[in-house]
């Protein structure tokens, strides 16, 4: 059998020693696949990267992995973070699968049902803080200081090398780095970690230039395109509702050496770009993956976009994660006897 996992694929591009373990439950290796819909829309040539094909189910998966296996390797007996959801489950996961115990702090009332049931059904030890997500970080921050504890939130650079893997996928799957690439801005780890992986991917000969990297924040939680920290972030991208990313300043550095771009979308906007990739590209993902195509469509509206340019859209997460948002803007399935006629009678 082949070997699977991060680790085994590019674990000379990681820092990693003999003495790190191998944990994996499969993480990485995800789909790129074209977006033949938003390509004519926009006139460029569209990939989506579908992280939500992680076995947790979002991108969190590819940094969790080496920070659990180097919090193993230092001798911790536990971890902890702090979650708008994504992370808690990935870290649930991987330190079930490491044999560590896993501590979570979540923002009281603001986690979608789908992540906070996977981190509990994992194991992790659950804390709802009477507050916002930066809040609860700053409480894992003081955590990690006082006690015996390794946090594995994206202020852990491992987290940040095993996140840059990423890019080194699709400069392989599109044979160079694309043009442009966009995906949503929450705490900020994954355009930083991406920058730092197409930087790399050059480096390596694995592409032979460098992209702008776009990054898009919900509107109503978007402190990097405010030039200041928002105390109460209101957007319904759970994923990004953050006040004060962690890696801001290196998501200024990657938007401004890659001559980039980080800017807002709506909620609004971010919607209709989650409704549009799945009645059309067939993508499910959650609602703040969505702001990655949000933003392009933005950005082609606003002529930011050169014709049949390469472009990739990092979907970030599963639409299973927060299936709430999907089922409030459906119909309701139609009744029907469980008869052959009244069957015809509803479908004609």
């Amino acid at each position: 059998m082949q070997p699977v996992g991060l680790l085994a694929r590019y674990g000379q591009y990681l820092p990693i020693s003999a003495a790190t373990p191998a944990i994996t439950l499969g993480e990485g290796s995800t789909p790129l696949v074209p977006a033949p819909h938003l390509s004519k829309l926009t006139d460029t040539d569209v990939h989506l990267k579908l992280e939500g094909c992680n076995p947790t189910g979002s991108f969190k998966d590819r940094g969790m992995f080496l920070a659990i296996a180097k919090a193993l390797e230092a001798g911790s007996r536990a971890v902890v973070c702090a979650s708008t959801g994504n992370t808690s489950a990935s870290a649930a996961a991987f330190a079930a699968k490491a044999g560590l115990r896993c501590y979570v702090l979540v923002p009281d009332g603001q986690v979608a049902m789908g992540k906070l049931a996977q981190a509990v059904i994992l194991g992790a030890r659950v804390f709802a803080v009477d507050g916002n997500f930066d809040q609860a970080l700053g409480l894992v921050r003081e955590l990690g200081e006082k006690e015996p504890i390794t946090v594995v939130n994206s202020i852990n650079p491992f987290r940040i090398e095993g996140q840059k893997t990423a890019s080194f996928e699709i400069a392989e799957a599109l044979g160079d780095a694309p043009d442009l690439h966009f995906l949503p801005v929450g705490n900020a780890g994954n355009i930083t970690a991406y920058w730092r992986g197409y930087q790399e991917a050059c480096r390596h000969q694995m592409s032979t230039r460098l992209p702008k990297m776009m990054g898009y924040q919900a509107h109503g939680a978007s402190p990097i395109v405010q030039g200041l920290a928002n105390p109460n972030p209101q957007t319904l991208a759970t994923a990004i509702r953050i006040g004060n990313p962690a890696s801001w300043k290196m998501a200024l550095a990657a938007r401004d050496e890659s001559f980039g771009r980080i800017d807002a979308v709506t909620d609004e906007e971010i919607l209709f770009a989650y409704q549009l990739l799945a009645s059309k590209e067939g993508a499910f993902c959650e609602p703040a993956s969505a702001a990655s195509v949000a933003g392009l469509l933005k950005a082609f509206g606003e002529g930011r976009l050169p014709k049949g340019a390469t472009v990739v859209c990092t979907l970030t997460g599963n639409g299973l994660k927060d299936p709430d948002i999907a089922l409030s803007r459906a119909p309701a399935p139609v009744r029907v006897k469980a008869e052959y006629a009244a069957l015809m009678k509803v479908l004609t």
